[in-house]
């Protein structure tokens, strides 16, 4: 969401500098070469790991004493092919995390919330590889742990994919 942000700024920026001074800069080899450039920053700025505010609300989760459920827990070490579908496995149990902290009014309901919106957002914006390996397991096929070996786990599987 602020990385979003900062995007927006950025471009708006972009549009009021370009507005102004839009057909002088298009006379120019120069304001070509400037056109261009602006037209690519945006997408180097917003170029970092998409799942960095989704870790940031991991770490303020992972110490939370008032979760007490065994979620479906992927393996941190499938495969690339399977990359996509232990994500979102993670994803999908989060739901489960937040529902069991709207039952209990748990002191991190908000952080559990952004990361289930992020996560999705996230998912469904960037679809990450459509062709999935038949081969990769559902999510109810991995053992069920207890939600700081959850945490552990989703949280080396995001770090994987940032890197």
């Amino acid at each position: 969401q602020k990385t979003h942000l900062k995007s927006i700024c950025l471009q708006y920026q972009l549009y009021l500098l370009l507005n102004s001074h839009f057909f002088c800069l298009l006379k120019n080899e120069m304001g070509l070469i400037i056109f261009f450039l602006c037209a690519y920053v945006p997408k180097t700025a917003a170029g970092h790991c998409k799942w960095a505010e989704v870790l940031k609300d991991l770490e303020q989760i992972k110490t939370s004493k008032d979760i007490d459920v065994s979620l479906y827990t992927a393996n941190t070490d499938e495969g690339v092919k399977c990359q996509e579908p232990v994500i979102r496995c993670f994803f999908l149990e989060t739901e489960v995390i937040l529902q069991e902290c709207l039952i209990k009014n748990c002191s991190k309901t908000q952080d559990v919330w952004n990361i289930w919106k992020n996560g999705n957002a996230s998912l469904e914006n960037n679809k990450m590889n459509s062709k999935t390996s038949a081969k990769c397991k559902e999510c109810e096929e991995y053992e069920e742990k207890n939600f700081t070996e959850f945490i552990q786990s989703f949280v080396k599987v995001i770090q994987k994919e940032c890197k």
